[in-house]
């Protein structure tokens, strides 16, 4: 054990790719357990076999499209359009967009980078603080991670084996919760900055969407789909992908046919790199529940914890950890099938702890000192990594308070979730 320990951390040190080490760990395991290591390779390309596997790759694409057109600056003069005029409305304008935007992209970093060359300057120009304006477009990345057709919740139902449309479902309270609060502090912060209601134009709202007219219907062919019980979420994802491939390739001729290859090759590169390491998971996940890791971690938090609020507190406490340190694919991957059996020994509806998995983590992407957007948005703005951990700040807590109130109040995730 102590060897095997070692080794994974020399792979660790020399940076060794996350699946590399992943398939060590299960290799390792399988050898003192004296089983065949034709066993991982046989769960490897068992992940063919998951269910809506291949909504991964079809919503990603759909998403990397919509990032490369004018859709994102066709959303903001939309939203603009309709809430710019209210005290620190484009504000509240950039929030709506940033999550809309994450929920079709899946990544943060696609949004801060593809909005906030529309949305900083945007916010400067209208008088906004720049300090307020880097941590809004720096915490609003991830805000959206929650709504769907989120990949994050996509696959957090494929390893989990919770349906993925109860999953949709549970995130859309908690999801405006963390809008809502941030929408209110940053409306109360700017709240001197107020369009003159001579600029709310009726004419401008009807020109807006009509521009958008072709992505307006987006939100409705997934979520109408799936909840009406016409589509499957697969199903979906394969009119999603079309729709917006037909949208932006075929009506607004935003992409060129010559940059098709690219997008392509930066989306699957992307869906690769979480079906690796899906994949070598799936071996790691076998061996140890052969081994009986997850009864062992359980007995172990028993002896440490007596409640299901306690619980809660330290989950959240390794959650916000490991999200600093670690990107949400990874963290499903790795973590969700050992902190299942353990929820589930402290009565927590697996669909609420889902929520609140992935919650926590898209807190994470803010959490010094690694966040990742932290350093994404320094880079995109170039700003000193001090000076955006100062600017994120206010906002970190207030999705903070949101997160511990979705964890301690589960009738908001599953108020909409079906009980059967």
């Amino acid at each position: 054990m102590i060897v095997a320990g070692a080794i994974l951390l020399l792979l660790a040190i020399l940076g060794a790719p996350l699946f590399a080490i992943i398939a060590t760990s299960a290799m390792l395991g399988l050898i003192r357990e004296e089983t065949d290591l034709m066993n991982v390779t046989l769960d490897i390309l068992g992940i063919a076999d998951l269910p809506f596997l291949v909504a991964i790759p079809l919503f990603t694409f759909a998403g990397y499209l919509l990032s490369e057109s004018q859709a994102p600056r066709r959303l903001v003069r939309m939203t603009n359009s309709l809430l710019g005029w209210m005290p620190g409305g484009l504000a509240v304008v950039s929030l709506a967009a940033c999550a809309f935007f994450t929920a079709f992209t899946g990544g943060s970093g696609v949004t801060i980078i593809a909005l906030g060359a529309i949305l900083y300057p945007a916010l400067k120009h209208d008088g906004y603080a720049d300090r307020f304006n880097l941590g809004l477009v720096t915490s609003s990345g991830s805000l959206g991670l929650l709504f769907a057709p989120s990949l994050p919740i996509i696959l957090y139902g494929v390893v989990s084996e919770v349906p993925i449309d109860k999953l949709f479902l549970a995130g859309i309270l908690p999801g405006m919760l963390m809008l809502i609060m941030l929408s209110a502090y940053s409306t109360w912060t700017n709240r001197h900055i107020r369009k003159p209601l001579a600029e709310f134009s009726w004419r401008e709202i009807a020109a807006a969407m009509r521009e958008s007219i072709w992505e307006i219907p987006l939100p409705f062919v997934v979520l109408g789909g799936i909840y009406s019980g016409f589509l499957v979420v697969s199903e979906a994802a394969a009119i999603t992908a079309l729709y917006v491939f037909v949208v932006e390739v075929l009506v607004h001729r935003e992409i060129q046919w010559r940059d098709l290859p690219r997008i392509i090759r930066s989306a699957m590169v992307l869906v690769g790199g979480i079906l690796i390491i899906l994949g070598v998971s799936m071996a790691s996940t076998n061996y140890m529940i052969s081994a009986g890791i997850p009864q062992m971690l359980l007995e172990w938090v028993s002896n440490l914890v007596s409640s299901q609020t306690t619980f809660l507190v330290l989950l959240l406490l390794f959650l916000l950890v490991l999200g600093a340190i670690l990107d949400i694919f990874s963290a499903i991957v790795l973590v969700v099938p050992l902190i299942l059996p353990i929820a589930a020994g402290f009565d927590v509806h697996p669909v609420h702890l889902g929520i609140v998995f992935l919650a926590a983590m898209e807190l994470g992407y803010l959490t010094p000192p690694v966040g990742l957007n932290l350093f994404i948005s320094s880079y995109r703005f170039e700003k000193p990594i001090l000076h955006v951990y100062s600017a994120t700040f206010p906002f970190l807590m207030i999705l903070l308070m949101s997160v511990i109130l979705i964890a301690f109040w589960p009738s908001l995730s599953l108020w909409l979730v079906p009980a059967t």
